[in-house]
């Protein structure tokens, strides 16, 4: 259920999905009691409540007329997806290869959720090496594809917000 409702201090509109038991002015912060809030229209179809509530902005406004000579949302929103570019024909477009970009986006898919990051690649040295040092935890890294100053500024990073510690120049996480 989708409700259009108002504020009794400030006038202005929203649209509240469910019946909560208490809504908030989005504006002005008043809290109130749902129940008591004044509903404009009560509608199962979400896309018809975003409807009545610009329509009504569009009236207290003076552009009534104009906002009734528009089409729906949903019509323009099939209007924009038929008159734009897709995304493979834009590429083509420009030089770039779509099936190339399309395999570099599997790929950095697959390392982010494998949890490969280089951030993580030097956690892990740091929890899978005996007392590592810096030239021990940069070697690690480098030998997984992470850039030796990343891994460095890394350290230093964790030391800083207090996840690892150095002391004679092992380190080790907290």
């Amino acid at each position: 259920m989708y409700a259009v409702v108002g504020c009794s201090e400030c006038s202005a509109l929203w649209v509240v999905s469910g019946r909560p038991e208490t809504t908030q002015c989005p504006r002005c912060g008043q809290r109130r009691k749902h129940a008591k809030r004044r509903k404009f229209v009560e509608t199962d179809d979400e896309a018809h409540a975003r409807e009545v509530r610009a329509s009504m902005l569009a009236n207290r406004q003076g552009h009534g007329d104009d906002f009734a000579e528009l089409d729906s949302f949903a019509e323009m929103d099939r209007q924009i997806e038929e008159s734009g570019v897709d995304d493979e024909t834009y590429l083509e477009a420009s030089g770039i290869d779509s099936d190339a970009v399309a395999a570099a986006g599997d790929r950095a898919e697959r390392g982010a959720t494998s949890g490969s990051s280089r951030k993580e690649t030097v956690l892990t040295a740091l929890r899978q090496l005996d007392s590592p040092t810096e030239d021990e935890v940069v070697s690690y890294a480098a030998e997984r594809g992470v850039p030796a100053d990343y891994a460095e500024k890394t350290l230093a990073k964790l030391v800083r917000a207090g996840e690892a510690t150095e002391s004679r120049g092992t380190y080790r996480l907290l």
